[in-house]
Protein backbone atom coordinates (compact mmCIF):
# COMPACT_ATOMS: atom_id res chain seq x y z
CA UNK A 1 0.00 0.00 0.00
CA UNK A 2 1.80 3.46 -1.01
CA UNK A 3 1.66 6.32 1.59
CA UNK A 4 4.25 7.99 3.76
CA UNK A 5 3.43 10.75 6.54
CA UNK A 6 2.02 13.15 4.88
CA UNK A 7 -1.14 13.91 5.05
CA UNK A 8 -3.04 16.31 7.94
CA UNK A 9 -6.08 15.37 10.39
CA UNK A 10 -9.71 15.04 9.20
CA UNK A 11 -12.55 16.12 11.63
CA UNK A 12 -15.86 15.35 11.12
CA UNK A 13 -18.01 17.97 12.41
CA UNK A 14 -21.23 19.43 11.42
CA UNK A 15 -24.30 20.98 12.97
CA UNK A 16 -26.25 18.42 10.85
CA UNK A 17 -25.38 15.48 13.07
CA UNK A 18 -26.99 16.58 16.08
CA UNK A 19 -30.32 15.51 14.08
CA UNK A 20 -29.56 12.32 14.96
CA UNK A 21 -31.76 12.28 18.39
CA UNK A 22 -33.78 9.32 19.83
CA UNK A 23 -35.72 12.08 21.90
CA UNK A 24 -35.47 13.59 25.24
CA UNK A 25 -34.25 11.59 28.28
CA UNK A 26 -32.76 9.14 25.78
CA UNK A 27 -29.02 8.82 27.47
CA UNK A 28 -27.81 9.03 23.74
CA UNK A 29 -28.07 12.94 23.52
CA UNK A 30 -26.96 14.49 20.65
CA UNK A 31 -25.58 17.42 22.75
CA UNK A 32 -22.72 15.48 24.02
CA UNK A 33 -21.45 15.91 20.71
CA UNK A 34 -22.30 19.31 20.68
CA UNK A 35 -20.72 19.95 23.70
CA UNK A 36 -17.86 18.09 22.33
CA UNK A 37 -17.48 20.11 18.87
CA UNK A 38 -17.61 23.51 21.31
CA UNK A 39 -15.27 22.49 23.80
CA UNK A 40 -12.55 21.20 20.66
CA UNK A 41 -13.18 25.10 19.14
CA UNK A 42 -12.94 26.90 21.99
CA UNK A 43 -9.70 25.50 23.11
CA UNK A 44 -7.97 25.61 19.60
CA UNK A 45 -7.81 22.10 18.50
CA UNK A 46 -10.22 22.40 16.00
CA UNK A 47 -7.62 25.52 14.16
CA UNK A 48 -5.13 23.58 14.89
CA UNK A 49 -2.11 23.41 11.83
CA UNK A 50 -3.27 20.86 8.73
CA UNK A 51 -6.73 20.19 10.62
CA UNK A 52 -9.63 20.28 8.45
CA UNK A 53 -13.48 19.97 9.80
CA UNK A 54 -15.62 18.46 7.23
CA UNK A 55 -19.59 17.29 7.28
CA UNK A 56 -21.16 13.92 5.18
CA UNK A 57 -23.45 14.08 3.30
CA UNK A 58 -26.38 11.33 3.51
CA UNK A 59 -24.91 7.50 1.95
CA UNK A 60 -26.68 6.33 -0.79
CA UNK A 61 -28.40 3.01 -0.28
CA UNK A 62 -25.73 1.11 -2.38
CA UNK A 63 -23.18 1.98 0.51
CA UNK A 64 -25.37 1.34 3.44
CA UNK A 65 -26.42 -1.95 2.29
CA UNK A 66 -22.67 -3.24 1.83
CA UNK A 67 -22.82 -4.09 5.45
CA UNK A 68 -26.89 -4.16 6.23
CA UNK A 69 -29.68 -6.08 4.14
CA UNK A 70 -31.65 -4.27 2.09
CA UNK A 71 -34.80 -5.33 4.09
CA UNK A 72 -33.61 -3.87 6.99
CA UNK A 73 -32.37 -0.53 5.43
CA UNK A 74 -35.95 -0.64 3.99
CA UNK A 75 -37.62 -1.31 7.48
CA UNK A 76 -35.70 1.80 8.89
CA UNK A 77 -36.46 4.03 5.76
CA UNK A 78 -40.54 3.34 6.80
CA UNK A 79 -40.01 4.23 10.30
CA UNK A 80 -38.34 7.36 8.57
CA UNK A 81 -41.11 8.91 7.08
CA UNK A 82 -44.23 7.79 9.26
CA UNK A 83 -42.61 6.80 12.66
CA UNK A 84 -46.20 5.81 14.16
CA UNK A 85 -47.89 4.05 10.90
CA UNK A 86 -44.21 2.69 9.60
CA UNK A 87 -44.09 0.85 13.24
CA UNK A 88 -45.21 -2.23 12.11
CA UNK A 89 -44.86 -6.04 13.19
CA UNK A 90 -41.56 -6.35 10.29
CA UNK A 91 -39.80 -2.92 11.58
CA UNK A 92 -39.81 -4.34 15.46
CA UNK A 93 -38.10 -7.73 13.99
CA UNK A 94 -35.68 -5.71 13.38
CA UNK A 95 -34.66 -4.19 16.62
CA UNK A 96 -36.60 -0.97 15.58
CA UNK A 97 -38.96 1.10 18.09
CA UNK A 98 -37.62 -0.82 21.45
CA UNK A 99 -37.22 1.36 24.53
CA UNK A 100 -33.33 1.52 23.68
CA UNK A 101 -33.75 2.28 19.45
CA UNK A 102 -36.86 4.35 19.20
CA UNK A 103 -37.53 5.42 15.87
CA UNK A 104 -37.90 9.51 14.96
CA UNK A 105 -38.56 11.23 11.82
CA UNK A 106 -35.72 11.02 9.26
CA UNK A 107 -33.38 8.79 11.43
CA UNK A 108 -32.28 7.05 8.32
CA UNK A 109 -31.10 10.20 6.58
CA UNK A 110 -29.47 10.65 10.03
CA UNK A 111 -28.05 7.67 10.54
CA UNK A 112 -26.88 6.96 7.04
CA UNK A 113 -24.83 10.52 7.70
CA UNK A 114 -22.89 8.78 9.95
CA UNK A 115 -21.87 6.04 8.23
CA UNK A 116 -21.06 8.35 5.43
CA UNK A 117 -18.92 10.00 7.80
CA UNK A 118 -16.96 7.01 8.60
CA UNK A 119 -16.45 6.31 5.13
CA UNK A 120 -15.60 9.21 3.84
CA UNK A 121 -12.85 9.35 6.29
CA UNK A 122 -11.31 6.07 5.84
CA UNK A 123 -11.16 6.93 2.03
CA UNK A 124 -9.34 10.05 3.30
CA UNK A 125 -6.81 8.09 4.83
CA UNK A 126 -6.73 5.18 2.66
CA UNK A 127 -5.63 8.04 -0.25
CA UNK A 128 -3.31 9.74 1.79
CA UNK A 129 -5.69 13.16 1.54
CA UNK A 130 -5.37 12.76 5.60
CA UNK A 131 -2.94 11.03 7.94
CA UNK A 132 -5.53 11.10 10.68
CA UNK A 133 -9.86 10.91 10.72
CA UNK A 134 -11.84 11.34 13.50
CA UNK A 135 -15.27 10.92 13.56
CA UNK A 136 -16.80 11.29 17.06
CA UNK A 137 -20.58 10.97 15.76
CA UNK A 138 -19.92 7.66 14.75
CA UNK A 139 -18.76 4.10 16.04
CA UNK A 140 -22.18 2.82 16.48
CA UNK A 141 -20.77 -0.54 16.72
CA UNK A 142 -23.80 -2.63 17.79
CA UNK A 143 -25.53 -2.59 15.03
CA UNK A 144 -26.07 -5.94 13.54
CA UNK A 145 -26.48 -6.72 9.49
CA UNK A 146 -29.89 -7.46 10.19
CA UNK A 147 -31.01 -5.44 13.04
CA UNK A 148 -31.00 -2.01 15.39
CA UNK A 149 -29.31 -2.81 18.60
CA UNK A 150 -27.81 -0.91 21.88
CA UNK A 151 -28.47 2.77 20.56
CA UNK A 152 -27.17 2.32 17.06
CA UNK A 153 -29.29 1.74 14.07
CA UNK A 154 -26.46 1.84 10.79
CA UNK A 155 -22.75 0.30 11.79
CA UNK A 156 -20.49 3.16 10.58
CA UNK A 157 -17.19 1.10 11.64
CA UNK A 158 -18.08 -2.06 10.11
CA UNK A 159 -18.89 0.13 6.23
CA UNK A 160 -15.91 1.88 6.90
CA UNK A 161 -13.66 -1.14 7.49
CA UNK A 162 -15.45 -2.86 4.18
CA UNK A 163 -14.81 0.06 2.44
CA UNK A 164 -11.29 0.05 3.21
CA UNK A 165 -11.08 -4.07 1.94
CA UNK A 166 -12.94 -3.18 -1.07
CA UNK A 167 -10.04 -0.38 -1.88
CA UNK A 168 -7.65 -2.78 -1.62
CA UNK A 169 -6.09 -2.69 1.72
CA UNK A 170 -5.20 -6.39 2.98
CA UNK A 171 -5.44 -6.06 6.70
CA UNK A 172 -7.38 -3.58 9.26
CA UNK A 173 -7.02 -4.08 12.64
CA UNK A 174 -10.22 -2.40 14.57
CA UNK A 175 -9.59 -1.38 18.62
CA UNK A 176 -12.67 -1.04 20.44
CA UNK A 177 -12.44 0.21 24.16
CA UNK A 178 -15.91 0.75 24.40
CA UNK A 179 -17.05 -0.26 28.18
CA UNK A 180 -19.82 -2.01 26.07
CA UNK A 181 -18.64 -5.47 24.01
CA UNK A 182 -17.74 -4.07 20.18
CA UNK A 183 -20.06 -7.36 19.00
CA UNK A 184 -21.28 -5.82 15.33
CA UNK A 185 -18.37 -5.01 14.27
CA UNK A 186 -16.89 -8.39 15.20
CA UNK A 187 -20.18 -10.44 14.14
CA UNK A 188 -19.30 -7.97 10.65
CA UNK A 189 -15.70 -9.83 9.99
CA UNK A 190 -15.98 -12.98 12.19
CA UNK A 191 -15.16 -15.13 9.29
CA UNK A 192 -12.56 -12.84 7.45
CA UNK A 193 -8.88 -13.09 8.17
CA UNK A 194 -8.12 -9.48 7.07
CA UNK A 195 -9.59 -7.45 10.05
CA UNK A 196 -8.60 -8.27 13.81
CA UNK A 197 -11.36 -6.94 15.42
CA UNK A 198 -10.02 -6.20 19.41
CA UNK A 199 -13.01 -5.85 21.86
CA UNK A 200 -11.47 -4.22 25.57
CA UNK A 201 -14.76 -4.01 27.84
CA UNK A 202 -16.41 -4.96 30.85
CA UNK A 203 -17.82 -8.39 31.22
CA UNK A 204 -21.17 -9.44 29.70
CA UNK A 205 -21.82 -10.89 33.37
CA UNK A 206 -22.31 -7.73 34.73
CA UNK A 207 -22.88 -5.57 31.10
CA UNK A 208 -24.89 -5.43 27.94
CA UNK A 209 -25.18 -7.33 25.02
CA UNK A 210 -23.68 -9.98 27.33
CA UNK A 211 -20.88 -11.11 24.97
CA UNK A 212 -17.35 -11.30 24.17
CA UNK A 213 -15.52 -14.06 25.79
CA UNK A 214 -11.77 -14.32 25.78
CA UNK A 215 -12.71 -18.30 24.04
CA UNK A 216 -14.32 -16.16 20.71
CA UNK A 217 -11.47 -15.96 18.27
CA UNK A 218 -13.06 -15.54 14.97
CA UNK A 219 -14.50 -18.38 12.39
CA UNK A 220 -13.15 -21.27 10.45
CA UNK A 221 -10.29 -19.86 8.93
CA UNK A 222 -9.83 -16.93 10.54
CA UNK A 223 -9.23 -17.98 14.46
CA UNK A 224 -7.10 -15.36 16.06
CA UNK A 225 -8.61 -12.34 14.66
CA UNK A 226 -11.49 -11.75 17.09
CA UNK A 227 -10.03 -11.24 20.58
CA UNK A 228 -11.84 -10.14 23.78
CA UNK A 229 -10.65 -9.11 27.10
CA UNK A 230 -13.69 -9.04 29.62
CA UNK A 231 -12.92 -6.96 32.20
CA UNK A 232 -14.48 -7.36 35.66
CA UNK A 233 -16.27 -4.12 36.95
CA UNK A 234 -14.74 -1.58 39.11
CA UNK A 235 -11.58 -1.91 36.84
CA UNK A 236 -9.55 1.52 37.23
CA UNK A 237 -6.81 3.22 35.10
CA UNK A 238 -4.08 0.90 36.03
CA UNK A 239 -5.88 -2.24 35.38
CA UNK A 240 -7.49 -0.55 32.46
CA UNK A 241 -4.20 0.50 30.90
CA UNK A 242 -2.58 -2.66 31.47
CA UNK A 243 -4.58 -4.48 29.70
CA UNK A 244 -4.65 -2.64 26.91
CA UNK A 245 -0.71 -2.68 26.50
CA UNK A 246 -1.10 -6.50 27.12
CA UNK A 247 -3.19 -7.35 24.79
CA UNK A 248 -3.53 -4.80 22.55
CA UNK A 249 -0.23 -3.63 21.54
CA UNK A 250 1.68 -6.92 20.46
CA UNK A 251 -1.77 -8.47 18.62
CA UNK A 252 -1.85 -5.46 16.77
CA UNK A 253 2.27 -5.25 16.06
CA UNK A 254 1.90 -9.04 14.71
CA UNK A 255 -0.69 -8.68 12.58
CA UNK A 256 0.70 -5.56 11.07
CA UNK A 257 -2.46 -4.01 9.80
CA UNK A 258 -2.12 -1.24 6.75
CA UNK A 259 -4.73 1.02 8.82
CA UNK A 260 -5.72 1.02 12.10
CA UNK A 261 -9.68 1.60 13.19
CA UNK A 262 -9.99 2.25 16.96
CA UNK A 263 -13.42 2.89 19.06
CA UNK A 264 -13.47 5.35 21.50
CA UNK A 265 -16.57 5.10 23.70
CA UNK A 266 -15.61 6.95 26.95
CA UNK A 267 -18.14 5.09 28.89
CA UNK A 268 -15.67 3.34 30.68
CA UNK A 269 -15.33 6.38 32.87
CA UNK A 270 -16.65 6.30 36.79
CA UNK A 271 -19.09 8.38 36.17
CA UNK A 272 -20.85 6.87 33.56
CA UNK A 273 -24.23 6.23 34.62
CA UNK A 274 -24.92 2.87 32.69
CA UNK A 275 -21.67 0.79 33.34
CA UNK A 276 -19.11 -0.28 36.21
CA UNK A 277 -15.77 0.23 35.58
CA UNK A 278 -13.46 3.30 37.30
CA UNK A 279 -11.82 4.56 34.16
CA UNK A 280 -10.92 8.56 34.70
CA UNK A 281 -10.47 11.01 31.47
CA UNK A 282 -6.92 10.67 31.98
CA UNK A 283 -6.91 7.26 31.62
CA UNK A 284 -8.87 7.85 28.57
CA UNK A 285 -6.46 10.45 27.45
CA UNK A 286 -3.20 8.00 27.82
CA UNK A 287 -5.01 5.05 25.92
CA UNK A 288 -5.95 7.20 23.04
CA UNK A 289 -1.87 8.47 23.06
CA UNK A 290 -0.85 4.67 23.12
CA UNK A 291 -3.28 3.68 20.13
CA UNK A 292 -1.85 6.88 18.16
CA UNK A 293 1.47 6.28 18.57
CA UNK A 294 0.90 2.28 17.86
CA UNK A 295 -1.01 3.78 14.68
CA UNK A 296 2.26 5.58 13.82
CA UNK A 297 4.35 2.79 15.18
CA UNK A 298 2.72 -0.04 12.96
CA UNK A 299 1.20 1.68 9.69
CA UNK A 300 2.86 4.52 9.21
CA UNK A 301 0.20 6.21 10.66
CA UNK A 302 -2.79 5.77 8.75
CA UNK A 303 -5.62 5.97 11.89
CA UNK A 304 -9.37 6.49 11.61
CA UNK A 305 -10.82 6.90 15.35
CA UNK A 306 -14.46 7.39 16.30
CA UNK A 307 -16.57 8.01 19.34
CA UNK A 308 -19.31 5.51 20.42
CA UNK A 309 -20.22 5.14 23.78
CA UNK A 310 -20.76 7.63 27.27
CA UNK A 311 -23.55 9.22 28.45
CA UNK A 312 -21.93 11.58 31.25
CA UNK A 313 -22.92 14.43 28.84
CA UNK A 314 -20.76 17.30 30.35
CA UNK A 315 -17.84 16.32 33.15
CA UNK A 316 -16.88 13.18 30.66
CA UNK A 317 -17.97 13.13 27.04
CA UNK A 318 -16.48 16.80 25.86
CA UNK A 319 -13.10 16.97 27.86
CA UNK A 320 -12.23 12.71 26.30
CA UNK A 321 -13.08 13.49 23.21
CA UNK A 322 -11.28 16.55 22.93
CA UNK A 323 -8.35 14.96 24.27
CA UNK A 324 -8.38 12.58 21.27
CA UNK A 325 -9.06 14.96 18.85
CA UNK A 326 -6.12 16.95 20.07
CA UNK A 327 -3.88 14.00 19.77
CA UNK A 328 -5.13 13.48 16.17
CA UNK A 329 -4.44 16.61 15.40
CA UNK A 330 -0.70 16.28 16.62
CA UNK A 331 -1.92 19.41 19.14
CA UNK A 332 -2.45 17.62 22.39
CA UNK A 333 -4.37 19.04 25.43
CA UNK A 334 -2.35 19.62 28.66
CA UNK A 335 -4.77 17.86 31.00
CA UNK A 336 -4.02 20.92 33.63
CA UNK A 337 -5.87 23.29 31.08
CA UNK A 338 -8.23 25.01 32.60
CA UNK A 339 -11.67 24.65 30.71
CA UNK A 340 -12.32 27.88 28.84
CA UNK A 341 -15.18 30.26 30.61
CA UNK A 342 -16.50 30.83 27.12
CA UNK A 343 -17.33 27.06 27.17
CA UNK A 344 -18.53 26.89 31.01
CA UNK A 345 -21.20 29.80 30.28
CA UNK A 346 -22.66 28.17 27.50
CA UNK A 347 -23.09 25.10 29.65
CA UNK A 348 -24.28 26.75 32.11
CA UNK A 349 -26.73 28.53 29.67
CA UNK A 350 -27.91 25.09 28.06
CA UNK A 351 -27.88 22.47 30.97
CA UNK A 352 -28.12 24.42 33.87
CA UNK A 353 -25.04 22.76 35.84
CA UNK A 354 -21.89 23.24 36.59
CA UNK A 355 -18.68 22.14 34.70
CA UNK A 356 -15.18 20.39 35.95
CA UNK A 357 -12.46 23.16 36.23
CA UNK A 358 -10.02 21.45 33.87
CA UNK A 359 -9.78 19.45 31.37
CA UNK A 360 -8.19 16.14 33.81
CA UNK A 361 -9.64 13.89 36.64
CA UNK A 362 -6.58 15.04 38.59
CA UNK A 363 -5.72 11.04 38.16
CA UNK A 364 -2.04 9.59 37.45
CA UNK A 365 -2.53 6.96 34.40
CA UNK A 366 0.10 4.64 35.53
CA UNK A 367 -0.40 1.24 34.77
CA UNK A 368 2.14 -1.76 35.55
CA UNK A 369 3.82 -3.79 32.33
CA UNK A 370 2.66 -7.09 31.65
CA UNK A 371 6.19 -8.04 31.56
CA UNK A 372 6.76 -7.16 35.04
CA UNK A 373 4.73 -10.34 36.03
CA UNK A 374 1.32 -11.95 36.14
CA UNK A 375 -0.82 -12.00 40.00
CA UNK A 376 -3.20 -14.61 39.54
CA UNK A 377 -4.98 -12.98 42.65
CA UNK A 378 -5.88 -9.97 40.25
CA UNK A 379 -9.29 -10.57 38.46
CA UNK A 380 -7.81 -8.33 35.29
CA UNK A 381 -4.73 -10.02 35.24
CA UNK A 382 -7.07 -13.19 35.48
CA UNK A 383 -9.07 -11.73 32.18
CA UNK A 384 -5.99 -10.31 30.54
CA UNK A 385 -4.21 -14.23 30.50
CA UNK A 386 -7.19 -15.68 29.25
CA UNK A 387 -7.42 -13.59 26.38
CA UNK A 388 -3.48 -14.21 25.78
CA UNK A 389 -3.92 -17.60 26.34
CA UNK A 390 -6.65 -17.84 23.63
CA UNK A 391 -5.62 -15.55 20.75
CA UNK A 392 -1.41 -14.97 21.34
CA UNK A 393 -0.57 -18.62 19.93
CA UNK A 394 -2.49 -18.13 16.59
CA UNK A 395 -0.13 -15.70 16.26
CA UNK A 396 2.78 -16.97 16.83
CA UNK A 397 3.11 -15.39 20.68
CA UNK A 398 3.87 -16.40 23.69
CA UNK A 399 0.55 -15.51 25.83
CA UNK A 400 3.25 -15.32 29.02
CA UNK A 401 5.90 -13.14 27.66
CA UNK A 402 5.13 -11.55 24.51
Amino acid sequence: MAGSELGGTRVVWDDAFTAHDFGPGHPMSPVRLALTARLARALGVLDAPGVSVVGAEVAPDELVTTVHDPAYVAAVRRVSADPVGGLDDDALSHGLGSEENPVFAGMHDSAARILAASVDSARAVRSGEALHAVNVTGGLHHAMRDRASGFCIYNDVAAAIADLLRSGVRRVAYVDVDVHHGDGVQAAFWDDPRVMTISLHESGHTLFPGTGWPEDVGGPGAEGTAVNTALPAGTRDAGWLRALHAVVHPLVRAFAPEVLVTQHGCDTHLLDPLAHLAVTVDGQRAAAASLHDLAHEVCGGRWLATGGGGYELVDVVPRAWTHLLGIAAHAPVPPATPVPASWAEHVAQVIGRPVPARMTDGADPWWQPWEAGYDPGEAVDRAVLATRRAVFPHHGLDPWFD
